[in-house]
């Protein structure tokens, strides 16, 4: 079963990858989509296995793989309590995201290519999250960089896209160098890239050193942080986090498949799968915490200002990312693998959502060009709402019981980093609240400001056979907003793309309250996890009995980001402004990402960009080509142009060349003569 499962993505990728113009559009949408639901299908009985029944681990053995002296490396599909939440995770919002996009991708000409791509990630991310060992759970890690990147890019002839996908495979390389050197340097050890045979030697390593310019550095430490290096890459923390909002670019479908719960979730996964690893390195948990606190933070300032709704949602996905890691590093990592399951349910909820927004507002992403929308997809602002009181933490919606969990282990651990995180991840969750509503307060409330929109104007045109816009261009990011709906109607979506959105409306509700206990609860989380991560007991039976100021700062976070955002937003929607003119610094500041993107340019793009052109100019094309193929062939070139004067077709020119000739043989002969007659 479990072959079938983690294969069947792949075959389904090839027939529609390979055979999609033959077989036609629909037909390979069909296969690749009815492939992730049977996998999907197979994923639910196989975590219920481990939920309800209590199964035991298991590895199912595929084939022997490398050998190559002291590296023995098989392809193995290992299956725990931890594989089985992830691959429910994957394969259930990947089946989803597929339905989803015979709607959204309905127009697009190179649909079977589209859902060969999302399948072939599907495949990339299930190999990494069944990975026997540290090689196979590299090849998936490198597989969906790779996916990513087709995705991302998927409409290549956009410029902006290219660069979105190339940018994302650059800043994950990096990420992966560390991965990798933390791979070798973990066989250095262990001599062996098995996770069970590495986790089962870890207690003999704690407190080993070695030596390092002088000093001596901790074993565990330094393989962990390598390892976390990775884990911050692809789940875009804090210095590597640039690529994350422009991967945008790609189709809506792709960014609820990679943001929500499969591609940046991978180094949540994997901290959690070596936790024993991290558990015997203090410093490496504490540098894990901070880095998560520090990214939660970054992500959410940001978000506060964004005014593309997709990317209000992917610095939110960044800042939740921060709250799994900082679980981990505070040794929840039963939490964080529980804020990652319902994570999962309503922040594909809300990426399908908005993607749902800007089809009904013709690719129209500014949302201060929406306005008033409830009236008009009503089904789509009810299933957005009930994400967004999953994701602010509302009452017994999944994030109330997940991040709540997280708050109060940070705080229950004791530590200093720790309890910085806590306080820390309230004020985040303040801001997240303020953030999430003023999407909603923006798009769905409120006047419409559709007129000021170009989408909307191409839309009118393309209706009514003129144009609307041709008197003035209207700048999204300095034009004040028109009023007014321009006489455009925005419309529902299609049901393919409706029904998703109630199937993760139901996991945004439900998911926290069905398996909190099995999650984290002391007794029953033990018993679920088995053993597939570090389970500290005793920290989950201090998270409930921490004080009540704790247990209620999230919800008085939620209630005050929701009434500021009221504020703002609905009462008097001319504050923004006011407190952007008032604090221009600040505002620019979040405006511009924490200057991040100017700071990589300064130090690493433009030196990046002289020095290749200084190799090009003065290398490539002043020395090697000069001297090389280029002065080979003006050479050539030249003895060509010379000899061609004597091709002249004259006679009297021939007659001459062959007296000179005879002169030069002549001259070479006499004197030969003479020598060979002297001796």
């Amino acid at each position: 079963m479990i072959q079938l499962l983690v294969f069947l993505p792949l075959i389904m990728a090839l027939v529609a990858g390979l055979g999609g113009k033959i077989i036609g559009k629909v037909p390979a949408k069909i296969v690749t989509t009815g492939g992730l639901f049977v996998s999907a299908g197979l994923s639910w009985v196989v975590f219920t296995q481990f939920w309800l029944n209590g199964a035991a681990p298991y590895t199912v053995q595929v084939l022997d793989w490398i050998q190559s002296g002291d590296l023995s490396v098989h392809w193995a599909l290992k299956v725990d309590a931890l594989t089985a939440v992830m691959l429910v995770v994957v394969t259930s919002v990947s089946a989803l995201v597929h339905l989803y996009s015979w709607g959204y991708m309905d127009e697009d000409p190179s649909q079977p290519r589209f859902f060969a791509y999302l399948s072939l990630f599907t495949f990339a991310m299930l190999m990494l999250v069944t990975a026997d060992n540290l090689v196979q759970m590299f090849f998936g890690w490198e597989g969906v960089g790779l996916a990513s990147y087709l995705l991302i890019g998927f409409w290549y002839h956009k410029p902006s896209a290219n660069a979105a996908a190339i940018k994302a495979f650059v800043v994950n390389r990096v990420g992966d160098f560390g991965f990798s050197l933390g791979i070798f340097a973990t066989f250095m050890v262990f001599g062996t890239v098995s996770i069970d045979a590495i986790l089962a030697a870890v207690p003999g390593q704690a407190g080993a050193t070695f030596s390092f310019l002088g000093a001596r550095v901790d074993v565990m430490t330094t393989l962990c942080l390598l390892l976390f290096i990775g884990a911050m890459g692809k789940s875009a923390q804090l210095g590597l986090h640039t690529w994350l909002p422009d991967a945008m670019e790609g189709p809506t479908p792709v960014s609820a498949l990679i943001h929500a719960a499969t591609m940046v979730t991978a180094g949540v996964f994997m901290v959690c799968r070596l936790s024993p690893m991290f558990e015997a390195s203090p410093t490496a948990q504490t540098v894990v915490t901070v880095i998560g606190a520090a990214t939660a933070l970054f992500a959410a300032s940001v978000a506060l200002v964004q005014t593309d709704i997709k990317r209000v949602i992917a610095y939110s996905t960044c800042s939740q990312l921060g709250y799994m890691f900082f679980a981990a590093g505070s040794g929840a990592y039963g939490a964080a693998m529980f804020h990652l399951f319902t994570h999962a349910f309503f922040k594909a909820l809300l990426f399908l959502g908005a993607g749902s927004v800007i089809h009904a507002m013709h690719h129209e992403q500014d949302m201060r060009f929406y306005g008033g929308l409830r009236k008009h997809i009503p089904i789509t602002f009810a299933l957005m709402t009930i994400g967004t009181l999953a994701l602010t933490g509302f009452f017994f919606t999944a994030g109330y019981y997940s991040k709540d969990a997280i708050l109060e282990a940070a705080f229950a651990n004791g530590l200093t980093a720790s309890q910085a995180a806590f306080f820390v991840g309230a004020l985040v969750a303040l801001l997240t609240s303020f953030y999430s509503w003023r999407l909603v307060f923006l798009t769905f409330y409120g006047m419409p400001r559709w007129a000021g929109s170009e989408h909307i104007q191409h839309a009118m045109h393309d209706s009514h056979g003129h144009h609307s816009h041709d008197d003035h261009h209207v700048d999204h990011h300095h034009a004040a907003p028109a009023t007014g709906d321009a006489g455009y109607h925005p419309h529902e979506s299609p049901l393919s793309m409706l029904i998703p959105l109630f199937v993760l409306g139901a996991g945004a509700l439900f998911a926290g309250w069905i398996w909190h206990e099995s999650f984290v609860g002391p007794e029953a989380g033990a018993t679920f996890w088995k053993g597939s991560i570090a389970f500290r007991e005793h920290l989950m039976h201090a998270m409930h009995e921490v004080p009540a100021w704790v247990v209620w700062t999230p919800s008085l976070a939620f209630f005050l980001g929701l009434i500021g955002a009221y504020l703002a937003y609905l009462r008097s929607p001319e504050l923004p402004g006011k407190v952007a003119g008032a604090v221009p610094a600040l505002y620019a500041f979040l405006t511009h990402k924490w200057y991040f993107d100017e700071l990589y340019d300064a130090i690493f793009v433009r030196p990046s960009f002289a020095i290749g052109r200084f190799l090009w100019v003065r290398g490539d094309q002043g020395i090697i080509d000069r001297f090389g193929p280029d002065g080979a062939a003006a050479v050539v070139a030249g003895g060509a142009r010379a000899a061609k004067r004597f091709q002249s077709g004259y006679v009297y020119t021939y007659a001459l060349v062959m007296l000179i000739g005879l002169a030069a043989a002549a001259a070479w002969f006499v004197p030969s003569g003479f020598m060979l007659g002297g001796r």
